[in-house]
């Protein structure tokens, strides 16, 4: 079966056409400056062929989204694991749906690991799934780029690897590739040698004009009429095109991206002393920086010291003891009390458990505590689950059994870690971030925090996994929680 798209028209005024099923045989290679249409020319090539074919675009910059409203396209937002997004891809092929895959907002590093992992799971289908499908990447040197640059060699050497594979391999299973790229010097050779249709639109350079022209097979005195296009005009060639060089004009499109050039406007007219008052006086609805302020002056050992003397030579009475149930609940919770005074001070959550223990003998004296302090070993397990902020009135109590009877397999200085996670994974908020769990061990080393959770994902107390966001999320494995995704960075 032949389908003949149209994409414009050519110069004679006779409609350009693009043999859909040529092309998924011999794949498609679009070059063109920014500004010079060449998501104007993949939009009308999408549009027009929405309903011959499944499609699914790579799309950086969220342009193409909008296919979704018109054409039912599919946005899949590049979020949570790898392993998610990799079984949707599988999905995808299975029940032949056109998606879009929406990498804005991710860095260049994961918008490489994230496509390509997309890639791969459609290449990996099972081979009663090689249907038909037209496999669009938009700044595709981006995603398989000439030489190494600011991205990490392995999201450079995994991404190059899918596209290689889409561009090389892909016909057989049946995935049609489409590239388009500002700059053909930064496209890996390898990635655009596969291409045997071309759309070669408005460029500058002299070194993108001349491969541009061996592509097409013009001679290098023609390659500067290159500079000469207009935008959304391109020379065509290609077996699916035609089979010698001739310039057409992209025709229109139904749908409109998010992008676009910025069109000019007048700028408001407004007095000179009403611009400075917009400019430094701060609105009604504006987040003002907040100011770090001094702790108050903690008070030293020896002046606790110096008050107990005081209070002792006035005569203090003997410490009673505990002798009823209500006596020891009120005593657990003067505990609780003295040792959140203890941390509120400043770094006090970092001095060593001998000098915080000290303190809270001499503040369990002052205040009178029934049947004395608490062992060091008790004070320990006590202070790693105040420093982790829980509070046992918030949870669930059979839930929060499971958590603190599966902490107490853990030394009792990492309880309060787990008990942090486990507060977050109850309670479906972010992860931590590094700090907060390093504070809860009581260190300010975001070291120490990895490691921490190394340790316990070693002994099989959780699972972390990191979305394509960048953003850690950690799974409770005797329990079945886990937390929503966390910057592991934040303070």
């Amino acid at each position: 079966m032949t389908v003949q798209i149209d994409i414009g028209e050519l110069t004679s005024g006779a409609r350009a056409g693009l043999d859909l099923e040529e092309l998924l045989a011999t794949r498609l290679l679009v070059q063109g400056n920014s500004g010079s249409g060449k998501s104007h020319l993949l939009r009308r090539l999408l549009e027009q062929s929405a309903n011959w074919v499944q499609q699914a675009i790579i799309d950086p910059e969220g342009d193409f989204v909008s296919l979704a409203d018109k054409f039912g396209h599919v946005v899949v937002d590049a979020v949570g694991t790898e392993k998610d997004l990799q079984m949707i891809a599988a999905r995808v092929r299975q029940h032949r749906v056109s998606v879009v895959l929406n990498l804005e907002g991710l860095d260049a590093d994961r918008q490489m690991k994230a496509a390509a992992t997309f890639l791969d799971g459609l290449f990996d289908a099972d081979r009663d799934l090689w249907y038909p499908m037209v496999v669009v990447v938009d700044e595709a040197q981006l995603f398989a780029p000439s030489a190494a640059g600011e991205v990490t060699e392995e999201a450079r050497r995994r991404s190059l690897g899918a596209m290689t594979n889409l561009m090389c391999r892909g016909r057989k299973r049946g995935l049609a590739g489409i590239i388009a790229t500002q700059r053909l010097a930064k496209l890996a050779k390898n990635v655009a040698a596969e291409a045997s249709n071309f759309l070669m639109g408005r460029t500058f350079l002299d070194i993108d004009m001349a491969r541009a022209a061996d592509l097409l097979g013009m001679e290098r005195r023609q390659a500067e009429s290159f500079r000469n296009l207009d935008r959304g005009h391109f020379i065509a060639l290609g077996p699916a095109l035609s089979r010698r060089p001739v310039p057409v004009k992209i025709g229109p499109v139904e749908t409109t991206g998010r992008g676009g050039s910025p069109k000019l406007m007048p700028l408001p007219e407004q007095p000179k002393q009403d611009a400075m008052d917009l400019i430094f006086t701060p609105s009604a609805d504006e987040v003002q920086p907040v100011r770090q302020r001094f702790a108050e002056p903690v008070m030293s050992t020896g002046e606790i010291l110096d008050q107990l003397s005081s209070a002792q030579r006035a005569g203090e009475e003997a410490e009673p003891q505990a002798e009823s149930l209500l006596d020891f609940g009120e005593r657990e919770e003067k505990v609780a009390g003295i040792i959140a005074e203890i941390l509120s001070e400043e770094d006090a959550a970092f001095q060593p458990i001998a000098t915080l223990y000290q303190d809270f003998q001499v503040r369990c004296r002052i205040a009178k505590l029934p049947g004395g302090a608490p062992d060091l070993q008790a004070f320990r397990e006590k202070l790693s689950v105040a420093r982790a902020g829980v509070e046992k009135g918030e949870m669930d109590d059979s839930a929060w059994a499971q958590a603190e009877l599966i902490a107490a397999e853990l030394p009792q200085d990492m309880r309060g870690v787990y008990l942090l996670l486990a507060k977050a994974a109850l309670g479906k908020t972010a992860c931590p971030g590094n700090l907060e769990i390093a504070t809860a061990y009581g260190t300010r080393s975001p070291g120490r925090a990895r490691w921490l959770l190394s340790h316990m994902e070693e002994r099989g107390f959780l699972v972390c996994a990191t979305d394509l966001r960048g953003n850690r999320i950690v799974t409770l494995t005797d329990l079945g929680w886990q937390t929503a995704p966390g910057d592991e960075a934040a303070a």
